[in-house]
């Protein structure tokens, strides 16, 4: 299997479900469950690699709370090495709670954490010559390391032969464009969802919008769109489309994260873009099957058979 590293946000997920409100004043609601998780661009798509049996480095950073100690183990357990992740001392590690309601929607409330100073510095450059795939996930919730410091990482692994992708968190501000600008030079795959591209280049047509950074260097363009699947795009190449699975959807937690996890893997062992990007929506989907970002994968062939027998979402234009 690949040997990949998983650069950026990792964040402790607290999920509950179902939240249908918040009860006024001091009264409690019962729900059905409550989950911990490692999650975020980064984070949630190492787990998932991890389950899917590549050999993973988590590189990031966390504080020196409870909550730190708990990612730090989660990552071990499931065999991901943590020797990566920064403590950073006075700051606490990014934290978010989420109330999933009935229909799989995930409002959250998050605290930045240690996310908001992680830098080039917590990053062994040369150690990234030893990757087959490099991938940043979480631009924009890294004020530190976005931008310059990340185009920096992903130069240094592409010079060194790996495939380097990137995923964004939509976390809306001002200049995103020109935050991701030295990075898509570097990319072999940019694939954020599809209405976080649209915040950033602020145009809605699908064309348009894989044109916005395809232009700007990034050699492919994956737009994953839901219930819709994915679009694919090259420059000078039709657009290919790829669909989601039905399935019965609990929380679309780290959907996103897992659809990366299953591309880069597959792209990284030589599958073709089309079928890659189907076992990536696959995992997405069986992800949507459970609570948490960690949920409904349990390993590569069980997921290339769900891939290959379960009914897809018939795609719309």
């Amino acid at each position: 299997m690949p040997r990949i590293a998983s650069i950026g946000v990792h964040i402790i997920d607290v999920l509950g479900r179902p939240v249908s409100q918040i009860p006024p004043g001091q009264n409690i609601a019962l729900i059905d469950e409550i989950r911990v998780t490692v999650a975020g661009t980064a984070g949630g798509t190492a787990v998932d690699l991890a389950k899917l049996g590549a050999d993973v480095c988590s590189i990031g950073a966390t504080g020196d709370d409870e909550l730190g100690n708990v990612m730090r183990g989660i990552l071990d357990r499931y065999g991901i090495d943590s020797s990566g992740m920064r403590v950073r001392h006075g700051v606490p590690t990014s934290a978010t709670m989420l109330p999933i309601r009935p229909n799989g929607e995930r409002p959250a409330l998050h605290v930045m954490g240690a996310n908001a100073i992680f830098s080039l510095d917590d990053i062994d450059i040369d150690s990234l010559s030893s990757f087959d795939v490099v991938h940043v996930g979480g631009t924009f919730l890294m004020p530190t390391f976005d931008g310059p410091q990340a185009a920096t990482a992903l130069a240094a692994a592409k010079d060194a032969g790996a495939i380097t992708t990137m995923d964004v968190l939509g976390v809306e501000k001002e200049g995103m464009a020109d935050i991701l600008a030295p990075c898509l030079p570097h990319l072999d795959f940019f694939m954020p969802n599809i209405e976080e591209a649209e915040m950033v280049a602020g145009v809605s047509d699908r064309g348009a919008l894989a044109a916005f950074y395809l232009e700007r260097g990034a050699d492919t363009v994956i737009l994953k769109m839901g219930d819709q699947g994915a679009s694919i795009n090259r420059l000078g190449e039709p657009e290919v489309r790829v669909p989601a699975f039905a399935v019965d959807v609990v929380d679309t937690t780290g959907c996103g994260d897992a659809f990366d996890a299953g591309f880069m893997l597959t792209t990284a062992m030589g599958w073709d873009l089309e079928r890659a990007a189907r076992f990536g929506a696959a995992c997405g989907s069986l992800v949507a099957t459970g609570l948490g970002s960690d949920a409904g994968i349990v390993d590569f062939d069980s997921t290339v058979a769900f891939m290959e027998s379960a009914a897809t979402i018939p795609l719309q234009n």
